[in-house]
């Protein structure tokens, strides 16, 4: 879409190139305390229900929470089921043992990360649930229709100065999370992405060189172009 197209349906305030978002957009964890203005939020979940699906059936279905009774519940209610996960997977990973005992390691810091995360969840400026109105049985591939509309989430607030991330921890309270959004009990809730100001900065990301990750031809053998580009920087994996 050109830039023309963008600021004929109002769309403004692109921040960033496509495949620069897409090499650094990194997960946010950490908001600035300040609201995301509506204009703002119109344009990320614009960019959501602009994304691809299964037959093009379209069965996402995103609720977005901000301020109100119901929302601020709703955000209790995820960050104690954030708190309890992390609590076990903190001590079952042992993100305090091995190279955790080191404050400077990355396992350290992801650690700190986390924990700070959970512990102000509840917080956060906008949580945005990504549901999936279901049309079928449960089946491993359901996800194809809902996730690249989550992703486009997480890009949009990338272009326009936000950042967020995806969790799961919506799972262990969504009973309780159905009730109190009157959310029908044949939606599966697929993901919980919290949005916001980033107090830190986006990337460029580490992560492990592109040769261990694509494969040419054969599982496990390196892709002929698989050449990371000049000054890319690594890390290692937890």
């Amino acid at each position: 879409m050109e830039q023309s197209d963008l600021s004929t349906l109002g769309l403004h305030g692109d921040t960033v190139g496509m495949l620069e978002g897409l090499t650094t957009t990194r997960a946010i964890r950490r908001y600035a305390d300040e609201k995301v203005p509506d204009h703002v939020l119109r344009d990320i979940m614009f960019a959501a229900t602009r994304a691809p699906s299964g037959s093009n059936r379209q069965p996402f279905r995103f609720l977005v929470l901000t301020e109100g009774e119901k929302a601020a519940e709703a955000k209790r209610l995820i960050a104690r089921g954030a708190r309890t996960v992390w609590g076990h997977k903190r001590g079952y990973d042992g993100y305090d043992s091995g190279s955790g005992a080191d404050l400077s390691s990355p396992k350290a810091r992801m650690a700190r990360t986390m924990q700070d995360y959970v512990d102000n969840l509840e917080n956060v400026p906008v949580l945005v649930l990504g549901c999936l109105v279901r049309y079928r049985d449960p089946n491993p591939n359901e996800g194809a229709s809902v996730y690249p509309a989550v992703q486009n989430v997480l890009l949009a607030a990338r272009a326009l100065g936000y950042g967020g991330v995806l969790t799961g921890f919506h799972a262990f309270v969504d009973a309780e999370l159905k009730q109190l959004l009157g959310i029908p009990a044949e939606v599966f809730i697929a993901a919980s992405v919290t949005i916001g100001r980033p107090a830190g900065s986006h990337g460029p990301v580490r992560r492990v060189p592109m040769a261990e990750l694509v494969y040419g031809d054969t599982w496990g053998e390196r892709a002929w172009f698989a050449d990371d580009p000049p000054g890319t920087r690594y890390t290692s994996r937890i």
